[in-house]
């Protein structure tokens, strides 16, 4: 990819030339002929950028960006030329003595500036994958606000920036190390998922990180058991998985990555005979291991018949998904803390499994997604610095516990652990994360 001095000498030229073309009704009365600047005007707008990234899809960004960066300097222009033309600075008869002269040139211009900026913001809509559909709805209604309609285009600029920078260095990164297979690890990962989610059929729960995973020589597998259910009954289902696993596989043993109370539902299947010895380590990540206060406190507080109301509904939904058996209270009771302080006195660590935790925080509420956002504030109250749902103080479990945020406001939600908006969050890339946690079993032997 080509450096940043020459992406912007790109920009101030493309902007210049694109300033030409739309404004060669006045300028060939300054200039002489100007009309070789529409053809320029037509190149530029097919080729806007020397940057190259390395898939179609960031190539598109980067044309879409760079028509957007060249609309803002060409209309920057524009403006110039305007206000040294009413204000008799060019050395054409002031605008009010030719008149015609300057209606054509502002329809022109409006009509060419238009089709730089159409260019560059349809190629973005439609290839970002950062922007986010709040951002584009925020676009195309503040599109015609003076002023603030600049403010959201220059948020987004920056945004796609980040994307093609952050997208192509990652896969200039995976390409470089591709040979070393770092993530190719002794046991295969078995990946579990938490509660009210599936990981088949109709949802990926994990977002980009598989793919990073297996890009760098990762085997994954998936627990594919219902959403919604008990730990015992989630249990007996991840360890048939297992079981399948190690039988169709040889592999003998298993990695098991286990999200939220899939954790809890892991810890539980490992004292199933027969399913420790096929298990290697355990990584719980934002696992409640010591449940969450706030869930009892809303037991205690929605009236039964309001819980029996939202339990069938969403068990309706979900066996029409293909949950067999989904039962959303048993799901909820076991996450409180009160049911985690038996269930950790009845289901300690089996030996020769490997136990490692992580947890993270929001800094604040604002910077988890709906409805983390919202949750986070019952969960601080009762539970302390939070993820948007499970308390720092219930992460810990095992040999190793890893306690990560970022500096400022934002932090690390709940849902940022399992990549569930493909958000690229600033000092924190998740799919690096889970690719040097794989490498680090690999470098253990496991």
């Amino acid at each position: 990819m080509i450096t940043k001095l020459i992406c912007t000498i790109t920009y101030i030229v493309f902007s210049l030339l694109i300033f030409m073309a739309s404004n060669f009704w006045i300028l060939k009365e300054v200039v002489g002929y100007a009309g070789v600047f529409i053809l320029f005007f037509l190149i530029i707008n097919c080729f806007p950028t020397l940057s190259l990234p390395a898939t179609k899809h960031l190539r598109t960004c980067a044309k879409g960006n760079a028509l957007l960066i060249e609309f803002l300097g060409s209309s920057a222009l524009s403006i110039i030329l305007f206000i040294l033309g009413f204000t008799n600075q060019l050395p054409i008869d002031n605008i009010f003595a030719a008149p015609k002269l300057w209606i054509i040139n502002t329809i022109l211009s409006i009509i060419l500036e238009a089709i730089v900026f159409w260019n560059g913001m349809l190629r973005i809509f439609f290839s970002s994958k950062q922007l986010g559909i709040k951002l584009r709805i925020t676009a195309l209604i503040c599109g015609l606000i003076p002023v603030v309609h600049l403010v959201v285009l220059l948020h987004m600029i920056k945004i796609v920036s980040l994307e093609i920078s952050i997208e192509n260095q990652k896969i200039l990164t995976d390409k470089k190390r591709q040979p070393l297979q770092i993530c190719a690890t002794k046991y295969p990962i078995l990946m579990v998922h938490g509660v009210f989610f599936r990981d088949f059929q109709y949802f990926n729960y994990w977002g980009r990180i598989p793919t990073a995973l297996e890009t760098n020589g990762a085997r994954i597998f998936y627990g594919n058991h219902q959403s919604a259910a008990s730990i015992e009954d989630s249990a007996h289902e991840i360890s048939e998985r297992i079981l399948n696993i190690v039988s169709e596989t040889g592999c003998d043993k298993v990695n098991i990555i286990a999200h939220s109370k899939g954790g809890l539902d892991c810890r539980y299947a490992l004292h199933i005979p027969g399913i420790a010895e096929h298990v290697a380590t355990l990584t719980t990540v934002n696992t409640p291991h010591r449940g969450c206060e706030f869930a009892d406190y809303l037991l205690t507080k929605v009236p039964q018949s309001e819980q029996q109301t939202i339990a069938a509904t969403y068990n309706a939904a979900l066996k029409k998904l293909g949950d067999p058996n989904p039962d959303f209270l048993s799901a909820v009771k076991n996450l409180t803390s009160s049911f985690c302080q038996e269930f950790n006195k009845n289901v300690s660590n089996v030996p020769d499994v490997i136990y490692q935790s992580i947890g993270t925080k929001l800094n604040k509420a604002s910077g988890g997604r709906f409805p983390l956002n919202f949750t986070y504030h019952l969960a601080k109250y009762f539970d302390g610095p939070n993820d948007g749902l499970v308390g720092e103080k219930s992460f810990p479990w095992g040999d190793d516990f890893q306690m990560l945020t970022v500096n400022g406001p934002r932090g690390i939600s709940h849902g940022d652990m399992i990549d569930l908006n493909r958000e690229n969050i600033p000092e924190f890339d998740v799919r690096e994360f889970y690719v040097q946690l794989i490498a680090n079993l690999k470098q253990r032997g496991f």
